[in-house]
């Protein structure tokens, strides 16, 4: 399953246009932007497995940076700040990485 059956092209890359500039992704407003927030948690929780590259069942740092990339090929890499902001904004148990539940929370907060 594609990012593009749950949620809109056009979301998508207005969502990527707002954060092309270095640090200024913010998670919430792309979350908001892409339209994630207004979608079901099951929804929610089929974006997190497509996030999860490695299906490990958590989102590692290393996969945080490719986050962008997984909405739109070609988009840039987060940079060490916005992927450690990231992490620490949904990392409710500071174990070093991001579960289904606290990604949930996280988009639907």
């Amino acid at each position: 399953m594609s990012l593009s059956a749950i949620l809109s092209a056009d979301a998508i890359d207005s969502a990527i246009k707002e954060c092309q500039a270095p640090d200024s992704f913010c998670p919430k407003k792309f979350f908001s932007t892409c339209g994630l927030t207004k979608k079901s948690a099951a929804d929610v929780k089929k974006v997190f497995g497509i996030l999860d590259n490695d299906a490990s069942g958590f989102i590692e740092e290393e996969e945080l940076k490719f986050f962008l990339q997984r909405f739109t090929p070609g988009a840039r890499v987060l940079t060490d700040k916005e992927t450690k902001g990231f992490l620490n904004a949904a990392d409710d148990d500071s174990d070093g990485r991001i579960g289904a539940d606290e990604f949930q929370a996280m988009v639907l907060s």
